[in-house]
């Protein structure tokens, strides 16, 4: 079975294996998203916060992903732009309910696409509404507004409503994901 899965990947019809930062402020839900993506015998009960850098494994049909999972506390959040060259995507999460740090998510997303390692390259950035069960969250719309998306000029992005601890809103946004990463990585095959 050795063969036939390199031979499939060097006639370019195996599975794409793409790197992704999947970033956000702290307590946005995001190593409890990246669990929800894993296989369900590779999932784990408890979620502890991400302290520095941590690598998740999931796929989606088309692609193998490798997930920096990387921590969103105001300390670390430098260790970012250490992963941005070496990503094919990035996954940002929000907490749709923390009305409060919305300033400082899109301080931090705009640092981000204006980061040297990610400012000429066009790779799609996933935003990820986490958090959408609250009573109190924010409408897709509205983050979209608070975080300045319509501004992006020049790199696919989408917004997706998500729901971290049932995994509602997920499946599409790692589809739109997987999509748009092929996409970027066929344009810049040559």
């Amino acid at each position: 079975m050795g063969f036939f899965t390199t031979l499939t990947q060097w006639l370019g019809m195996g599975k794409k294996q793409v790197n992704i930062c999947v970033v956000g402020l702290d307590n946005s839900g995001k190593t409890t998203i990246l669990n929800q993506l894993k296989s369900p015998e590779t999932r784990v009960s408890t979620v502890v916060p991400t302290v520095g850098l941590t690598v998740t494994n999931f796929s989606s049909p088309f692609i193998n992903f490798n997930a920096f999972d990387m921590s969103g506390q105001s300390k670390y959040r430098n260790l970012w732009e250490s992963y941005y060259s070496s990503s094919e995507g990035v996954m940002f999460v929000v907490d749709s309910a923390d009305r409060l740090r919305m300033s400082v998510a899109r301080d931090e997303l705009w640092l981000l696409l204006d980061h040297k390692d990610l400012a000429n390259r066009k790779i799609p950035l996933l935003v990820l509404a986490n958090k959408m069960d609250e009573k109190d969250a924010l409408s897709s719309a509205e983050i979209s507004t608070s975080l300045g998306l319509d501004l992006i000029r020049g790199r696919p992005w989408h917004i997706a409503c998500t729901c971290a601890l049932t995994g509602a809103g997920l499946t599409a946004a790692l589809e739109w994901l997987s999509t748009n990463i092929k996409t970027y990585l066929d344009e810049h095959a040559s």
